[in-house]
C-alpha cells in the first residue's frame, strides 16, 4: 500500500507538471523599464539609476534562480518536489531570501528592502513570503512586491497595497506572533502536564 501511495504521488506530480509552463528564459526590456519607472515613482528621492539597476537585477536574477532551482512546474508542484527532495530549492521564502540578498549587494542609497509574509494565521491558505522594495525610509506598504515564486520563475510585481491576492505583514511582526503562540502552547502544555 505504501508503494502504491508513493507511486500515485509521483504520477500525480507528473500529471500536474504537464499543465505548467517553465519560467521565462530571458528578460524583456519593456518589463524592466516599466518596473524601473514604478520604483522611481515611489519617491522623488529615488535615484533613477538605482531604480533601473534594481529592476534589471530583479528580472535577471529571477531567471538565474529559476535555472538554479530547476523550475519546470507551477509553484505548488515545485514546492512538493522540493519537500520530497526531488528539486534543490524554490520555496517562496527561498526566492525571497535570494532576491533580497542579491539586491542588498547593491548597497542602494535611495532604496530599502523589506520582507513580508502573508497567510501565516490562515490554516486554509499556504503561507507565503516575499521581498519588497521601497524608497529609502518608507515602510513596506509604500513599496513594490517582488515575487518570482507566484508565477513559477517569472517575476510578478505590484504595489504592496495593490496586491490584493495577499494580505502582507512585516516578517518580523509575523515571526514575533509565531514566537508568542509557541510560548503560549508550551505554557498550556506544561500546565496540562501538572
Amino acid at each position: 500500500m505504501r508503494n502504491f501511495l508513493k507511486a500515485f504521488s509521483v504520477l500525480s506530480l507528473l500529471v500536474l507538471a504537464a499543465c505548467g509552463a517553465g519560467p521565462a528564459v530571458s528578460t524583456n526590456p519593456a518589463e524592466v523599464r516599466e518596473l524601473a519607472l514604478n520604483i522611481q515613482a515611489m519617491s522623488a528621492d529615488v535615484d533613477p539609476e538605482e531604480a533601473q539597476r534594481a529592476a534589471r537585477i530583479a528580472y535577471e536574477y529571477t531567471v538565474v534562480l529559476a535555472k538554479q532551482y530547476q523550475i519546470t512546474d507551477p509553484p505548488l508542484v515545485h514546492n512538493t518536489k522540493v519537500n520530497m527532495g526531488i528539486k534543490p530549492r524554490g520555496l517562496c521564502y527561498q526566492w525571497a531570501d535570494d532576491i533580497e540578498k542579491r539586491l542588498e549587494q547593491e548597497n542602494f542609497k535611495t532604496l530599502d528592502l523589506h520582507r513580508a509574509i502573508a497567510n501565516a494565521d490562515n490554516p486554509f491558505r499556504l503561507e507565503h513570503s516575499t521581498a519588497i522594495i521601497s524608497a529609502m525610509g518608507d515602510d513596506m506598504y509604500g513599496g513594490i512586491v517582488l515575487d518570482p515564486w507566484r508565477l513559477g520563475g517569472r517575476l510578478y510585481w505590484d504595489q504592496t497595497v495593490e496586491d490584493t491576492k495577499y494580505n502582507w505583514l512585516p516578517r518580523d511582526v509575523v515571526m514575533e506572533q509565531k514566537r508568542r503562540n509557541r510560548e503560549k502552547r508550551q505554557s498550556m502544555s506544561l500546565a496540562g502536564a501538572s
